[in-house]
Parts: C-alpha cells; sequence; structure tokens
C-alpha cells in the first residue's frame, strides 16, 4: 500500500499524516506549545495588584503568596517521581487539573463570587496552580530531553525559551479576548494551558532515540523561527507602549502572533516528508534484493544472528551484570558511593553528591535573586512613580528577555560545550556575575533604569535554568532525570522565600509604615500599604546582590571540580547507544524482508 502511493507519483496522504502526527519532530511541536502556556507563574506581576486590592494584603502577605507560587512550579518532586512510574500522558493529565483548579479557585476570589478566602487557602490555591507548572515540564520537556539526548543543551534551551515567552504570548491573548479586564487574566490563565495540555496529551510520549546527523540543524530551525516570534513581540510591545491599542487590534495582532507560533509545524511537515521519501526509495531499492535473500530460513537466521555477537551483546551483558549488582547492594548502602560523573546515579547518589549541593546553593542566590526582582516588578514600578499602563511591558520585556537567555544559553553553552569544551558550569558563573547589573539599577533607582534591568534580570532568569538542568543531566544522568530535573528547580522557592518574603517584603513593609508614621497617618484595617521612593527596594537588592555575588562564587568551585568532566567525550555512550539501535532496527529490517520475500513470487 505505502510503495503504491510511490508508484502513484505522491505520498500517500493517510499514511503521510500519520507519520507526521507519530513522528519525532511532531511531539517537540507539540512540546513547544505546551511550553509555551506553561509559563503562568511568571505573569504574577500582571494580576497582582487585583489580589492585593480586592483581599487587602499588605506587601509581605503578597511576597508570601507569591512564595507559595514559586514553591509550587518549582517543586516538581511529586511529578517527577510519578514519570519514573508511568508514561508521560498520565503526569500531563494531573497537571492539567491542577492548573484549572487552582486559578479558577484564585479568580473566583478575586472576582469576590466566593467569599473571602483566608491566607493559607489562597497560598493553597496558587500553590496548586503553579505546581502544574513542573507537571507540565516533567511531562513535555524531560521526555523531550530523553528523546534528543545528545542535543539536550538545545532542546532545554529552545522548550524553557518558549516557556519564557509564555507571559508575553498570554498578555496579547488576553488583552484581545478581554480587552484591559487583568482579573479575567487569571480565568485564561486557568484554562488555556489545560485546554492545550489534553489536546496533545497522547503525542507527548518516551521513543527510541535515533542518530539523526541532521539533527541539530533541524532545532536550528526551530530556534530561527523563534526569534522571530520573539521579534515580533517586542515590536508589539515597543507599539503598544507608544500608541492605545482598542481591543480590535489587539485581535489582529494575537492572530498574526497565533500564525508566527504554528509556523515551526512547516518544519515538522518538511522533515516528516524528506523521511517519507527517503524510506520509500529504501523501501523500493530493497524489492530486487528479496530473491538473493530467500536461500533458507537458516541463512536469515545467521544473518540477523551474527550482528548480535557484537556490541549489542555486550551491552546487555553489562545492562544484567549491573542488574544483578544493583540487587545484590542496596540503594541505601550506595548511597556515599557514586559512580562517576555522566554515568547515571541512583536518586541518593545525586541528592547527597556535594557537586549537586554546590548547584542547589548556587541556584537559591542567582535563582532566588532574580526571581525576587521578577515577582515585585510592578511594585517597584509603582514605588519608582511608573505609569500603570508600564507595567505590563516590564512584564512582557522580561517575557521576552527570559526566552532570550534561555535559548542563547542553551545553543550557545551547547556550541561552546561540543566544539571548545568549555564547561557548561562557568557559563553559569559568568550568568550569575551579569545578573548583579540588573539588581544594582533596581537598588539605585537609576531615571528609566528599570527597563534595562528588566533586560538583564530576564536574560539572565532564563539563562539560568537551562544551564542547571543540563548540567544535572550531564553530571548525574538520565535514568532518573525525572526526580533530579523536579530537584534542582526545587532550590527556586528556597531563594524566593529568603530574598522575596524575609528580605523584600520585610523591608518594602518597614518602610512604608516609616513613610505613613512621617506622615502621621494611621493604616486602616485590610488597607494595603504602598511605599513610595528609591528607599522602598534599595536595601534589599543591595542585599540580593551581595547573596548572588557569593553564589557566583560558590559555582567555581564547582566549575573546578568538573574540569576534567568537561574535557572529555560526554556524549559518547549516548551515540553508542544510538548506533546500536540503529542495528538493531536494519536487523529487524533484514528479517522483515527475508520473512517477506517468499511471498514476492519467490520460490524457496
Amino acid at each position: 500500500m505505502v510503495l503504491a502511493g510511490v508508484y502513484g507519483g505522491g505520498p500517500n496522504m493517510g499514511g503521510f499524516a500519520v507519520q507526521v502526527i507519530t513522528g519525532r519532530w511532531f511531539m517537540v511541536f507539540a512540546a513547544i506549545l505546551i511550553m509555551a502556556a506553561a509559563g503562568a507563574t511568571y505573569m504574577f506581576g500582571l494580576y497582582s495588584a487585583d489580589i492585593k486590592e480586592s483581599l487587602g494584603y499588605d506587601q509581605s502577605t503578597l511576597n508570601l503568596l507569591s512564595f507559595f507560587k514559586d514553591l509550587g512550579s518549582t517543586v516538581g518532586i511529586l511529578s517527577g517521581l510519578i514519570n519514573e512510574v508511568t508514561p508521560p500522558w498520565v503526569v500531563l493529565s494531573i497537571g492539567a487539573v491542577l492548573n484549572f483548579f487552582g486559578y479558577f479557585m484564585i479568580w473566583l476570589a478575586v472576582t469576590e463570587k466566593i467569599s473571602k478566602p483566608k491566607v493559607w487557602q489562597m497560598c493553597l490555591y496558587i500553590y496548586i496552580g503553579a505546581n502544574s507548572q513542573s507537571f507540565a515540564n516533567t511531562g513535555a520537556l524531560v521526555t523531550a530531553v530523553k528523546n534528543f539526548p545528545e542535543s539536550r543543551g538545545v532542546v532545554l534551551g529552545l522548550l524553557k525559551g518558549f516557556v519564557g515567552l509564555s507571559g508575553a504570548i498570554i498578555t496579547q491573548l488576553y488583552h484581545a479576548v478581554y480587552d484591559d479586564d487583568s482579573k479575567s487574566l487569571i480565568l485564561m490563565i486557568g484554562w488555556l494551558p489545560t485546554v492545550i495540555s489534553f489536546v496533545f496529551l497522547r503525542t507527548i510520549r518516551i521513543m527510541k532515540v535515533v542518530r539523526n546527523e541532521k539533527e541539530l540543524k533541524v532545532f536550528y530551525r526551530f530556534l530561527y523561527m523563534s526569534l522571530g516570534l520573539a521579534g515580533f513581540l517586542m515590536v508589539l510591545i515597543i507599539l503598544q507602549k507608544k500608541y492605545h491599542f482598542s481591543q480590535g487590534e489587539y485581535g489582529i495582532s494575537a492572530a498574526a502572533m497565533v500564525g508566527l507560533l504554528f509556523l515551526p509545524l512547516s518544519i515538522v511537515i518538511r522533515e516528516e516528508l524528506l523521511s517519507w521519501r527517503t524510506n520509500k526509495k529504501r523501501a523500493l531499492g530493497s524489492v530486487p534484493k528479496l530473491e538473493v535473500v530467500t536461500e533458507t530460513s537458516d541463512s536469515a537466521a545467521k544473518n540477523t544472528t551474527n550482528p548480535a555477537k557484537t556490541e549489542p551483546v555486550s551491552t546487555s551483558e553489562s545492562d544484567a551484570k549491573t542488574t544483578e549488582e544493583a540487587k545484590e547492594a542496596s540503594c541505601w548502602t550506595t548511597v556515599f558511593q557514586p559512580p562517576s560523573r555522566g554515568e547515571d546515579f541512583t536518586i541518593l547518589q545525586a541528592l547527597f553528591s556535594l557537586d549537586m549541593l554546590i548547584l542547589f546553593f548556587a541556584t537559591i542566590c542567582g535563582v532566588g535573586g532574580t526571581l525576587t526582582a521578577i515577582d515585585n516588578l510592578g511594585q517597584i514600578g509603582k514605588s519608582l512613580g511608573y505609569p500603570k499602563r508600564t507595567t505590563s511591558t516590564f512584564v512582557s520585556l522580561v517575557s521576552i528577555w527570559n526566552y532570550l537567555g534561555r535559548v542563547v544559553s542553551g545553543f550557545v553553552s551547547e556550541h561552546l560545550l561540543q566544539k571548545y569544551k568549555f564547561p557548561r558550569t562557568l557559563v553559569l558563573t559568568l550568568t550569575l556575575v551579569l545578573s548583579c547589573v540588573g539588581h544594582l539599577l533596581i537598588a539605585f533607582g537609576v531615571p528609566n533604569g528599570l527597563y534595562f534591568a528588566s533586560v538583564i534580570i530576564g536574560f539572565c532568569f532564563g539563562a539560568q535554568w537551562p544551564l542547571i538542568f543540563a548540567i544535572v543531566s550531564e553530571l548525574f544522568g538520565l535514568k532518573y532525570y525525572s526526580t533530579l530535573y523536579n530537584f534542582g528547580s526545587s532550590a527556586s522557592p528556597v531563594g524566593a522565600y529568603l530574598l522575596n518574603v524575609r528580605v523584600a517584603g520585610y523591608l518594602y513593609d518597614k518602610e512604608a509604615k516609616k513613610q505613613l508614621k512621617a506622615l502621621g497617618l494611621v493604616r486602616k484595617a485590610g488597607e494595603d500599604l504602598d511605599c513610595k521612593g528609591v528607599e522602598c527596594f534599595r536595601l534589599a537588592f543591595l542585599i540580593i546582590t551581595a547573596v548572588t555575588i557569593f553564589g557566583a562564587v560558590i559555582s567555581l568551585i564547582l566549575v573546578m571540580r568538573t574540569r576534567k568532566f568537561y574535557k572529555s567525550d560526554i556524549y559518547k555512550k549516548f551515540r553508542e547507544e544510538a548506533m546500536a539501535a540503529e542495528q538493531e532496527m536494519a536487523l529487524a529490517a533484514v528479517a522483515k524482508d527475508a520473512i517477506g520475500g517468499p511471498k514476492t513470487g519467490t520460490k524457496e
């Protein structure tokens, strides 16, 4: 039936459509769309004022809510453990349900459709809603990394980049659908990611790793299209800042944005069409050879058994040995007996590794500081006297540069690693140092400095994630990556709590009370605390700068410890596994041709 499509002058469209939908590249496209809607937690600055005003919170309470948002989005140990024993669609389904429930309850509270919840209830709602992001990341992103292990830096950069862009994407859709009703934005955050996850539920799955020499070029094509989307969004932000867009004009710009978002589908179709034609040529070329491979069933058996005596068997034998050793030794007794870097650590071996502890601490300092700045952008802008409408500009700038940080760190660190053996850990250190510039711009209230701070902090925040997740996969292996990936991200809420709640929130409220006292005013019950001037966040961001520099110094220790590892060929194992898989597929094809030979009219 397949050959008939080729002889007929074109592909069998039904069969080709199935190949596209079930192919590796469509899985990447589905992951892109899921990630493009999974960054709602970065939009907290757009609707935090509604929560603060409608529920009468002070800044410390709002920052506590923000902490639980960050805690939910980054503590994904549960999603990682579930993904270890279930297919990805289970994790994605759970995440979709959690997303809708959490944000829907917040929307009901803010619009006063239910009685005013207690603070702990709001913290629970936003934790549940934000925790769905860890399920989306685990289900889609971890699966993509396992399917393309030799391009992990690129995959992480691309997909995490779309998470960074999601704030700007959802903002455009929100204005097109709800105009300036920021309370309805919470509702959109609830239903949109849920719908997308359910649509692509069975598309995201683990596939056998197949080595493709042009794989990196395909990912670069995805990158170019995503850069086009980011550039388009940047132009929109500039125009929307200069001119007041009507809802209809937002609708037109959002439609163009959606078109660009779906443009990578053309890459998917192109790659699958090339694969389709290649497979058809191979099928046609193998038809005459069927008469030759019909000697006896014994010869076919020989053809299928001889290659198995080479590398695949040795791999299976070593796997069997490893399994037997694992049965003899309990995971608790081998906690402090880890394998070499790059091999598959157990979860406990990785968690108690000094490398993981150093990386965890550096993440607390780096991500905690940048996340504090992002979560307080609305309040920072208000205290420094920026117009209210520019808050969405700051959020969109952070979103776009967050995206650029992710793709640049992912693609550039991969290029530097493969070409120059430049350690990914050193790139992380340099990123931490750069983020200090953004913190200092906020601390000293430089005129129009918040625009530049949004760019720098957004870039550095985004850049850290692909680096951290790639380092975890490289040092500790991919066997338990679902769990270790989520453990690495759990450092973020620790840093956010210490720097956002205990430092920024506390010092902001202290300064606000000081200003009220100076004016001879008394705060009424349920009234939010407002602070004006550069003093509101100055001390907080000076402390954050010092902490980030300390984190950069700590990360240099990891650079020194792993320098020899990064000088080696860290992807050799995956190339060998891919070659073994290709050999097995070739043997299966030979066996299939041998069995199918007599049915073509030849005689045994």
